[in-house]
């Protein structure tokens, strides 16, 4: 048992009503394979699923970043990983039918705009053709009850208008990462309508979600805002910042992992209902801009964090961005529990952990932990 009694747990839904909240419980001995468990949201992913006591395969390629959090929280170890690229379709085959999961999720992509204008090739390949792997794999594989494959908040077509996007609306991307992630999202409706409905079909629920950028202590992406500040302070430089008025929905990575196993656990009970896309991103308030999300980082971390603006030649990149995720909200029942401040306290709070040597494996199932208190409370509080 881990930091929730069982009581406490409970509370996160009752196992018995496949309309509940989250169960925590549910996750007990459920088998689970999940791609890109070496990633930044994949390594939280994992060690949130081993806490839970699921039995966890991985299959990634090795870390993307040196650091990594899968290295530094020793990910590993509760877990059986599997090193394989998931454009080896008979690897990933065999992968996924010997060990028999009940749950899949799909993490494994190619996730940086910015490489995509320089490997456009690399990530339709990775981004399309792995999840075609991935869903031709699960198709013949009896044992499989629910798929998540995630994509992006990034897979609409962005007029910069002001409003939030919706899942109903229209599919596109500027750049190729972005177009990749809706041409995953065509491949995820095809397969759902082609080969998981119907008398015939091999019934598990298919659904995919569209998370908004995630923050949270462990990523060493390149090319990404937390990542850039944190380096720059290690390196005590300036941070150097592309578009300081882009505004995106800002959120924990806590956030839209506890909406794909919401939406897991609601597709096993109820397959063909829940098998839609879903939007997983803050309340509208906590979508800022990058300067804004800088300096309430740098009031979370301490002194000022001196910064000025990159004045080279950039590729483009959206300059806004917001999602709806009031479909998530009233079907899943799934709701933001940490606000953008204490997202940025507990991302600060981690990197100086790395800064004392403390252990970060501790250090992230604590946190973990943090928002599981957090989120059972929420829930004894609407009842």
């Amino acid at each position: 048992m881990t930091f929730l009694d069982n009581h406490v747990r409970r509370a996160a839904g009752d196992s018995s009503d496949p309309a509940a909240h989250l169960n925590l419980e549910f996750w007990q001995a459920k088998r689970v394979f999940l791609t890109g468990h070496t990633g930044f949201k994949g390594s939280w992913l994992s060690l949130w699923l081993q806490d839970l006591g699921a039995q966890l395969v991985g299959y990634s390629l090795p870390a993307p970043t040196e650091p990594n959090l899968f290295a530094q929280a020793d990910v590993a170890r509760g877990m059986t990983s599997i090193c394989g690229d998931i454009l080896d379709a008979a690897h990933l085959h065999n992968s996924i039918h010997q060990h028999a999961p009940e749950f899949v999720f799909h993490l494994a992509a190619q996730s940086l705009v910015r490489r995509s204008y320089l490997d456009p090739v690399n990530t339709f390949a990775t981004n399309v053709l792995g999840t075609v792997h991935v869903l031709e794999a699960v198709r013949t594989c009896p044992s499989v009850r629910a798929v998540v494959i995630v994509t992006s908040d990034k897979c609409y077509e962005n007029d910069e208008k002001l409003d939030p996007y919706k899942e109903s609306d229209r599919l596109g991307g500027f750049d190729p990462y972005s177009s990749s992630k809706a041409c995953a999202e065509l491949v995820t409706a095809a397969y759902r309508s082609s080969f998981f409905s119907g008398s015939n079909a091999h019934i598990a629920g298919i659904g995919s979600a569209r998370a908004g950028n995630v923050i949270g202590g462990g990523d060493w992406t390149e090319d990404q805002l937390v990542p850039d500040i944190v380096r720059a302070i290690l390196a005590r430089k300036e941070v150097l910042i592309r578009n300081p008025h882009a505004i995106r929905p800002w959120q924990h990575v806590m956030e839209p992992l506890y909406g794909y196993l919401s939406l897991a656990q609601k597709m096993y009970h109820e397959p063909e209902k829940y098998s839609q896309p879903w939007n997983f991103g803050p309340d509208e308030s906590d979508a800022v801009t990058v300067s804004d999300l800088l300096e309430r980082f740098s009031q979370a971390w301490g002194p000022d964090l001196p910064w000025r603006k990159d004045s080279g030649t950039h590729p483009h990149e959206a300059g806004l961005l917001k999602i709806d995720c009031t479909k998530a909200k009233e079907e899943l029942g799934w709701h933001p529990q940490w606000d953008l401040s204490r997202a940025l306290e507990t991302t600060a709070q981690w990197y100086k952990s790395f800064l004392s040597g403390d252990d970060l494996r501790a250090v992230t199932l604590n946190q973990i932990h943090s928002y599981e208190k957090a989120l059972s409370t929420a829930i004894l509080s609407a009842r």
